[in-house]
């Protein structure tokens, strides 16, 4: 009797969690009895996978606050590279976090595992050098975004265009009058939703910043609502704090653990963080406002190896300025409360902001876990191949 298969899996942070846990859902429905563990958070936990560390420990950005956590996430990597080559998986999956995963990738694949790397590294925006470790990492790459497919073809890595995970999530026709009513609130009022980030590096960036923004537009709007979702309890009482610490317990916030469609679904417009919320406020076509402050000296060294004038994806996406993006020293709470009252007021601005974002939602809603589970399994070794024979790598195709 054939032994189940076990596939392996590392995502870094919440938003490469949301993206693996309808790939682990698919794999569990096509394989029987399939073991899945590695790195993980709630979301695919809640589909029966096995985390062996926290996840959170690797959600760090930018190189002055990955310093801080290097010693710990190195010393990760190495136990489970040893645990990895001591009991090989027949299958490793790294999800984003190419910092973490793309080296961890080519000692399993110099060892016979085959390797994927679900999210292309943003090779298109900066640090253009990593696709030949991706080369060397990868027996394929599972792209997102339509973009990324000729760059990895010209490069000779096998790679699919899966779509993305977020858009077979969102509703086709959201339902904004349900939404604001599950959100309470009264007919007519202003309502903002504020998104500072998943990780706490960006909250201790952010909170203080978002908090002053709102206060600024309660003074111009009275009774206005604040709509504030979060990943963690520990993020939502250091976001409470910030507002206690800022002066702003008259201000109509509400905090929430979660929830970040319904917030953004039943705000007039929100004001995001640059990162996968971003896309997630386009795909639910709704209107937005972006934002992002780094460290001084993280900035300092990142701006200037960028390739593209855009941050924000829905800006990379669209090849153009689609979304304001006020960024580092420009990102103070009076430039903010400008931006997003002026959207509020200007209907034509929001209007070409959503028709954008309708497009984009009709491009990238492919059943992308379906897509990547049938990407994957080719790469699965079968029982006749045994442990440390990596299965052939399939070619690249063209887009659908």
């Amino acid at each position: 009797m054939d032994r189940p298969a076990r596939v392996a899996l590392v995502a870094g942070e919440p938003s490469g969690d949301g993206i693996a846990a309808p790939l682990v859902a698919q794999l569990r429905e096509r394989l029987p009895g399939v073991q899945l563990f590695g790195i993980g958070g709630p979301r695919m936990q809640g589909q029966g996978f096995e985390s062996w560390y926290p996840m959170d420990i690797l959600s760090v950005r930018g190189y002055v606050e990955a310093a801080r956590s290097v010693p710990r996430i190195l010393a990760i990597r190495r136990e489970l590279k040893a645990r990895l080559l001591g009991d090989p998986p027949d299958l490793f999956i790294g999800v984003d976090a190419p910092d973490f995963n793309l080296s961890l990738e080519e000692a399993l694949r110099v060892a016979g595992i085959p390797t994927v790397h679900y999210v292309s590294p943003s090779i298109w925006a900066w640090r253009g050098e990593r696709i030949g470790q991706v080369c060397r990492a990868a027996d394929k790459v599972l792209a997102l975004f339509p973009m990324e497919v000729p760059i990895y073809q010209k490069a000779g890595v096998a790679v699919e265009f899966v779509g993305h995970p977020l858009a077979d999530e969102v509703p086709e026709h959201p339902d904004r009058g349900a939404a604001r009513e599950q959100m309470r609130v009264p007919p007519g009022a202003p309502v903002f939703a504020l998104l500072p980030g998943s990780r706490r590096g960006e909250l201790e960036q952010h909170a203080g910043l978002f908090v002053e923004t709102a206060k600024l537009l309660e003074a111009q709007m009275p009774g206005a609502r604040f709509l504030v979702p979060l990943v963690s309890r520990a993020m939502r009482q250091q976001f409470e704090q910030a507002i206690y610490n800022g002066g702003a317990t008259h201000v109509s916030f509400t905090v929430l653990f979660g929830h970040a469609q319904l917030a953004m679904l039943a705000a007039d417009v929100s004001l995001v963080a640059s990162g996968t919320a971003t896309l997630e406020c386009a795909l639910l076509r709704r209107p937005m406002v972006v934002t992002y402050r780094v460290p001084r000296l993280t900035y300092r060294l990142m701006w200037p190896r960028r390739y593209l004038p855009w941050i924000s994806l829905p800006n990379v996406l669209a090849g153009r300025f689609v979304v304001p993006e006020i960024l580092q020293d420009d990102a103070t709470a009076p430039n903010l409360a400008q931006a997003l009252a002026n959207l509020l007021r200007d209907k034509e601005v929001r209007s070409r902001q959503v028709g954008v974002f309708e497009r984009l939602y009709r491009e990238l809603r492919r059943d992308a876990a379906c897509r990547a589970a049938d990407a994957v399994m080719p790469l699965l070794r079968g029982p006749g191949q045994g442990r440390g024979a990596a299965a052939p790598v399939a070619s690249a195709r063209s887009l659908p």
